[in-house]
């Protein structure tokens, strides 16, 4: 995410042009739910995979592979190969290649997304004339995939996220290949945090690492010469992150009138938690002492990433972004009455913000491990957002139960376990269970429960997606 820097690459056009024919002008080969699609699977994407190791495997023109600037001091190291920000300035012109070869691994689309294009937005918004249910997932850019590997692989997570050429293929790796009704843009939720001053890197093996040691310094940065920031306008995002707006602007170009374009954020108490846990945690103990102990203190910083987040979903939506996903991904930290008094109010405001600057934009809200209040969550998000994602641990025919007469939509929730070890079989029954489930074709958003596994097989996403798409209930 998964997904979300002043350390980023330097300014370059936008990529959308070079893109965009590499991607769509090959036909389309539409495959088959059978026992050939694992073959042709692999044999698409060997074709891809040679032809993007063909184009990565020496530097741009100019002799140099950018790489942003990562983190230094806390940990006491810096990341091996990272260029400084004058450096990257340096090579902007001379890595204006790197557009040329990166579009080169675009074979073509493999399997086209059934029309209609807005589906996605329309039954988002509640058309009652949806006929049919469309479906992404989460983290359906991922490691799961054999070309997303030759990206993963070799270049550090900054790196792919911030670098737009990079972005754009890894956003649309998993479109081309099994035509999802909306392509998510490949970022991360913490990809905000240096707009307010807290830096972040992403270590393989190891996932996320925030520097600053918030979880005791937490005070002491809300004042003096290094505090903690706040981004009160969409706009202060376009220099730090023009390469959200790159990724985006190019991504629309590509998918338009054929999917929806999602961006995504993350809910201000994930990502305040996430800042002051320094990672990844189970329980978010050092954050919850705050919260506990100097609750101001913990709800001045909420504050803080609350305004910044909204400025940021907006800013997304200003680049391209049709629907924005809020992820409370640490819900599952809270108790039903934590979320009320910690992580609600500032989901409202986030959302209030962005649909006063940007009213025709779903917005959905998932709350990982929040299925145990969901009821809660109806109450709290009727009317300020559209789409209540579900985590697997409820049934989708309770949760329809919970939201009747709410007008909220729902998204998800199949164990992405599923796909991970289950048959053909297992993946398309599901699938047409959770619709029923749902109220029929066309009245939720099929999704996971969470995000996709790695190692889950290929073939398996295919078939999610294509019952998703095929199933009417007739």
């Amino acid at each position: 995410f998964a997904a979300p820097v002043a350390s980023s690459s330097a300014k370059r056009r936008p990529a959308g042009a070079e893109m965009a024919p590499a991607a769509l002008a090959a036909p389309a080969v539409g495959l088959q739910a059978s026992a050939a699609a694992g073959p042709r699977l692999a044999e698409a994407r060997g074709q891809r995979a040679a032809s993007t190791l063909a184009g990565l495997s020496e530097p741009p023109a100019g002799g140099h592979i950018q790489r942003p600037s990562f983190w230094k001091g806390a940990l006491g190291v810096a990341v091996a190969g990272a260029a400084l920000r004058d450096g990257a300035r340096r090579s902007r012109r001379r890595r204006q290649g790197s557009v040329t070869a990166l579009a080169a691994s675009a074979q073509g689309i493999v399997r086209p997304t059934p029309g209609p294009p807005d589906l996605l937005l329309r039954v988002a918004r509640g058309d009652p004339e949806a006929k049919r249910t469309p479906v992404w997932l989460m983290r359906q850019a991922g490691r799961y995939m054999k070309d997303f590997r030759t990206y993963s692989e070799r270049y550090p997570f900054r790196q792919r996220s911030e670098t737009p050429e990079m972005a754009i293929e890894l956003s649309l790796q998993c479109w081309r290949q099994y035509g999802m009704d909306a392509v998510i843009m490949f970022s991360d939720i913490l990809t905000p945090l240096p707009a307010l001053g807290i830096e972040f890197d992403v270590i393989r093996g190891r996932g996320p690492v925030v520097m600053g040691d918030l979880g005791r310094a937490l005070e002491d940065r809300l004042t003096g010469p290094r505090a903690i920031r706040t981004v009160t306008s969409s706009e202060d995002f376009a220099e730090s992150h023009h390469f959200v707006r790159e990724t985006l602007q190019s991504l629309k170009k590509t998918t338009a009138g054929s999917c929806s374009l999602i961006g995504f954020v993350g809910a201000p108490w994930t990502l305040a938690a996430y800042a002051v846990e320094s990672g990844s945690t189970k329980d978010a103990a050092n954050f919850k002492r705050w919260m506990y102990d100097k609750p101001e203190v913990a709800e001045e910083f909420l504050e803080r990433m609350t305004t910044t987040i909204a400025n940021y979903s907006i800013f997304q939506v200003q680049s391209g972004a049709e629907c924005v996903q809020i992820f409370d991904s640490w819900a599952h930290c809270l108790s039903p009455d934590q979320w009320k008094r910690f992580a609600a109010p500032y989901v409202v405001r986030v959302a209030k913000e962005v649909r006063a600057a940007c009213p025709d934009v779903p917005l959905i809200y998932f709350a990982n491990g929040g299925s145990s209040y969901l009821r809660d969550q109806v109450e709290v998000l009727t009317g300020v957002v559209d789409v209540l994602g579900v985590d697997w641990g409820t049934r989708m025919s309770e949760a329809a139960a919970i939201v009747k007469g709410s007008g909220l939509v729902l998204q998800g929730n199949v164990d992405p376990f599923v796909l991970r070890h289950g048959s053909e079989a297992d993946v398309r029954d599901i699938v047409r269970r959770t619709i029923d489930e749902a109220g029929g074709p066309g009245k939720h958003i099929m999704n996971l429960g969470h995000g996709v596994l790695q190692k889950t097989p290929e073939e398996n996403v295919l078939y999610f997606v294509e019952e998703t798409q095929k199933y009417t209930n007739s």
